[in-house]
């Protein structure tokens, strides 16, 4: 994968700008460790930082073309999976290339088809082209959002990058955040509206849209939507369908110049993968898969059972890795490691975020990025096929809110007074789940169990696995790792969509049918234990430190945080030991250590950003 950055300005002279576009794709070396670019051509300046995965000898970004006497150049984070089928037909159609990098084939789909070549790309991708035959600049962002891509329309210049940190380098560019701003933080996050850059004039170019931008102005539109129609599958074909597309998936993905792993848990999902992965290899005789997994120091005695987390990952590794045959890596980590990652965390995503389950990531692909550049991971089945709880508990999916973020008012009544007024968190979030609630692609006459199925579908896939895959992005990204999630391939997400509850829950398990398709992949004991998610730590130490460190801020005059927080209530549940340990507060992982980190990260965040709150 890549960074992406640059803007456009119809007047002056953008020459004199080099330094400032060499600095702002500077920011995104880590996202590209492996060489840099940029270019600068009338009213157009793009940067490129590059991971090289396919043809690394070649593809160097900003790449530039010529067509009829027109120039087109394109930078571009992502991965094509159906590259080599789209440059055969481009190769019909007479044109002439001269690398093997995916990032030609694009330019040159887009030079053949125009804006509407995005319909015909299968992969992840965020990326801008200049167009000299129209005078435009054309975005677009893959169909789930697994790449990001933000922008800025600051006075005359239009300012775009592949994180915030890019555009906040250009001069016009401020970081302002308003009550909107604020509300995302506080009552929202570590989630985000989707669109939403949380920074006042900042956004976020939504999944599956692209955007054209013009001496006329700018216009975004969709290109690709879930869309519902009647399921006419059996159960069997339902499952036969499910693993051809799985397979087809994943399969694409393993296509690289450089070394691939795979994530693995020993749950259901990462352990698909993982069996698919060795499968292709033995057949393609190309060695042993490497494996990585996640623990912590001393966690198995610390562990606690409990339903979000019935059972420890560590057997069913172990079990998963003997019956593979992987190369496997065992990581672990200790909590001073944890909570030093914090801030690496937060400037990698720069916003607060799933605190140590960010920073545990962070490290993990740090350690994996010794041995491989790709990896794939499991992330999204959850969203797609069903498997958190709150699908199956009747008070969560009745709680007329997002179901991971349940207690808003006690989200609420950790602001201050004057911010809680200013902001309204809870009529801010409740027109924000309105808002989600109302983009639901109904299915004409569906009633009951399967229309209030297809919302909480709706509402895990737009607006909670974006917050997954921004995690994953940019603490991979962060150290120069590219991680491809196969589960979100668009064409698996959209016929798991319209799968009926009662079908994907075949068996009366969550993911029934996910587990159905991988009869015969996996060992039953596998197929069928109790979901578990990414592994956090359960250390004591862990709250000690964060809590701590919450502690200390709030005894900091000049922590800019103070102003916006009850400082009392907050001392309130540092006090409570048992509101510090299980405080429900963010989806499955984050309670009362989570939140005293996530606190400290937003009052850091405040401190190292700058941030103007007006």
């Amino acid at each position: 994968m890549c960074g992406i950055t640059g803007f456009i300005q119809w007047r002056g002279d953008l020459t004199q700008h080099s330094q400032l576009l060499v600095k702002m794709t500077e920011t995104l070396a880590n996202r590209g460790p492996d060489a840099a670019g940029t270019w600068i051509s009338g009213p157009c300046a793009f940067g490129h930082r590059r991971l090289s995965v396919i043809d690394p000898e070649n593809g160097a970004q900003p790449m530039i073309t010529r067509h009829e006497e027109n120039m087109y150049a394109i930078v571009y984070n992502g991965e094509l999976y159906n590259a080599p089928e789209l440059k055969k037909e481009l190769v019909q159609r007479s044109h002439h290339f001269r690398t093997e990098c995916d990032t030609e084939v694009l330019l040159h789909a887009y030079i053949e088809w125009g804006p509407d070549c995005v319909e015909k790309l299968n992969g992840i991708f965020a990326f801008a082209i200049w167009d000299g035959l129209q005078e435009q600049v054309f975005f677009a962002r893959d169909r789930l959002g697994v790449k990001p891509l933000f922008y800025s329309q600051a006075d005359d210049v239009f300012v775009f990058g592949s994180e915030p940190k890019a555009i906040l380098q250009h001069p016009k560019v401020q970081p302002v955040v308003g009550p909107e701003g604020l509300a995302e933080i506080f009552i929202i996050g570590p989630a985000r509206t989707p669109g939403h850059g949380v920074y006042k004039d900042m956004s976020e170019l939504r999944p599956g849209h692209a955007m054209i931008y013009s001496r006329e102005g700018l216009r975004s539109y969709a290109y690709w939507k879930l869309e519902s129609f009647a399921h006419t599958d059996s159960v069997d074909e339902t499952a036969a369908k499910v693993r051809e597309l799985l397979q087809d998936t994943l399969e694409r993905q393993l296509v690289s110049d450089v070394p691939v792993c795979s994530l693995l848990s020993g749950g259901l999902d990462s352990s698909a993968l993982t069996a698919l992965a060795v499968n292709y290899y033995n057949r393609t005789g190309q060695g042993r898969v490497s494996t990585f997994s996640v623990d912590y120091v001393n966690n198995d005695k610390h562990f606690k059972s409990h339903a979000f987390q019935p059972g420890a990952d560590g057997p069913w590794i172990k079990r998963m890795v003997e019956e593979l045959n992987t190369d496997h890596h065992y990581i672990s980590f200790d909590t001073p490691e944890l909570v030093e990652a914090l801030d690496n965390a937060l400037y990698s995503r720069d916003l607060p975020g799933m605190t140590d389950v960010d920073s545990s990531l962070y490290l993990f692909c740090r350690e994996i990025k010794k041995e491989a550049t790709v990896a794939v991971s499991g992330e999204a089945a959850d969203e797609i096929f069903g498997g958190y709880p709150w699908f199956h508990r009747e008070e969560m999916l009745s709680s007329g809110t997002f179901p991971w973020s349940v207690a808003p008012k006690m989200r609420a009544g950790l602001l201050s007074p004057e911010m809680n007024e200013w902001i309204r968190p809870l009529d801010y979030l409740g027109d924000r789940y309105s808002d989600a609630v109302a983009e639901v692609p109904r299915l004409e006459g569906e009633t009951g169990k399967q229309a209030q199925m297809r919302v909480m579908s709706y509402l895990n896939i737009t607006r909670f696995m974006p917050t997954l895959l921004d995690r994953k992005d940019r603490m991979s990204m962060g150290v120069g790792l590219e991680v491809r999630v196969p589960y979100c391939d668009h064409r698996l997400v959209q016929y798991v969509w319209n799968i009926p509850w009662e079908i994907k829950t075949v068996g009366n398990r969550e993911k029934g049918i996910l587990r159905k398709a991988l009869e015969g992949i996996l060992p039953d004991d596998v197929l069928y234990r109790k979901k578990s998610p990414y592994p956090k730590t359960h250390n004591p130490n862990y709250l000690h430190a964060v809590r701590q460190r919450m502690m200390d801020i709030l005894d900091d005059e000049s922590s800019p945080i103070l102003p916006l927080i009850n400082a009392t209530k907050i001392r309130e549940i540092a006090a409570s030991p048992e509101s510090s340990s299980n405080l429900p507060w963010f989806g499955q992982l984050m309670s009362g250590p989570q939140l005293f980190a996530y606190l400290s990260q937003v009052d850091l965040w405040l401190r190292k950003y700058n941030v103007i709150i007006k």
